[in-house]
C-alpha cells in the first residue's frame, strides 16, 4: 500500500525506501515492520508531508484494487465480498471477512472495501493530542500475524485484550474453527499464517499479480513446499480461478457439515 502513493510523496523510490528499511533493521537488529513505520514518519516530516490519520486514509482512498474486488460481475457494482456473502447465504453459511496486514491500518480504513470487514488487523500508529502520528503503536510482522488467527478462532477480537486469548478454550466452544477458515495471502509475511491455517485443518490460498511473468514463482514454491493448498491469480471476478476455488471450499464445508449432522 505504501509503494503506490506515499513513498513517491516523500520523494523516494520504493527500492531506495525498502533498502534503507533493511539496512536499519540489520544495523539495529530490529524488526523491519517497525523500521518501515518509523522511516515513514521520519521521511514524511523531512518532506513536510502531514501524517495524521486522515492523511493516511486519503492515501487508502487512492489505492487501486485488483480486478473483481469491487466489480465482481461485469457492468455491476457488486463487490467480491457481497458476491461471496450471497453464495454462502444460499447454503445457510455464515461468513465474516477479516484483514491481517503488515500495512498501515489507517490506509486500509480509507479504502472502499473497509466496510466489509468484521475487523481490520494491521499496523497502527500512536497519535498525539493534535492527531499527528508520532510512534508505531502496533507492528504486525511475519509470526505475530498468527496471533490474530487465534483471536478470530477464540472470538477475542480486541488487540489489547489478553484475558481470553491466553485462556484455554475447548475446541468445540471456539466461535470460528480453523477448519472453517480460508486464508488468502500474497506476500512473505503471510507464510506463517498459510502454514498455521493449513496445519490446523483450514484452507490456504496464495494469490499473485495477474499477467506478471515472475509473479507465480513464489506461490508455486509455497504449493510445492506444502504451505498452501491452492495458487491462483489475484483476479476476484466471478467465474475466475480464485472464485471457483473459494466456492469449491465453501461447498466442501457445507457437505462436511451435512455429513457430521448425519452422524448424530
Amino acid at each position: 500500500m505504501q509503494d503506490r502513493d506515499f513513498i513517491p510523496a516523500i520523494g523516494m523510490t520504493t527500492s531506495d525506501f525498502w533498502d534503507e528499511v533493511k539496512r536499519r533493521a540489520k544495523h539495529s537488529r530490529g524488526d523491519e515492520i517497525l523500521m518501515y513505520m518509523g522511516l515513514m514518519l521520519e521521511k514524511a516530516d523531512a518532506a513536510g508531508l502531514s501524517v495524521k490519520s486522515d492523511n493516511f486514509r486519503e492515501f487508502g482512498e487512492a489505492l487501486e484494487l485488483f480486478q473483481g474486488v469491487t466489480n465482481y460481475r461485469p457492468n455491476d457494482t457488486t463487490s467480491w465480498f457481497e458476491g461471496i456473502d450471497s453464495y454462502c447465504k444460499e447454503s445457510a453459511i455464515s461468513v465474516d471477512h477479516y484483514i491481517l496486514s503488515s500495512g498501515i491500518a489507517e490506509m486500509v480504513e480509507g479504502t472502499s472495501i473497509a466496510k466489509h470487514f468484521t475487523k481490520i488487523y494491521a499496523s497502527r500508529f500512536y497519535y498525539d493530542q493534535y492527531g499527528k502520528a508520532v510512534w508505531p503503536a502496533l507492528g504486525i510482522n511475519y509470526t505475530n500475524k498468527t496471533q490474530f488467527l487465534f483471536r478470530i478462532n477464540k472470538g477475542s477480537l480486541d488487540e489489547h485484550d489478553h484475558s481470553v486469548i491466553n485462556q484455554y478454550t475447548p475446541l468445540n466452544d471456539r466461535p470460528v474453527p480453523f477448519s472453517n477458515m480460508i486464508y488468502i495471502g500474497d506476500g512473505e509475511t503471510d507464510i506463517p499464517c498459510f502454514r498455521t491455517v493449513k496445519s490446523l485443518g483450514g484452507f490456504s490460498v496464495a494469490v499473485y499479480r495477474p499477467n506478471t511473468a515472475k509473479a507465480r514463482i513464489g506461490p508455486d514454491k509455497l504449493l510445492e513446499d506444502g504451505r498452501v493448498q491452492f495458487v491462483a491469480p489475484a483476479d476476484y471476478r466471478e467465474g475466475k480461478r480464485l472464485d471457483k476455488i473459494i466456492k469449491g471450499i465453501i461447498d466442501k464445508l457445507q457437505i462436511d457439515a451435512d455429513l457430521n449432522r448425519l452422524k448424530s
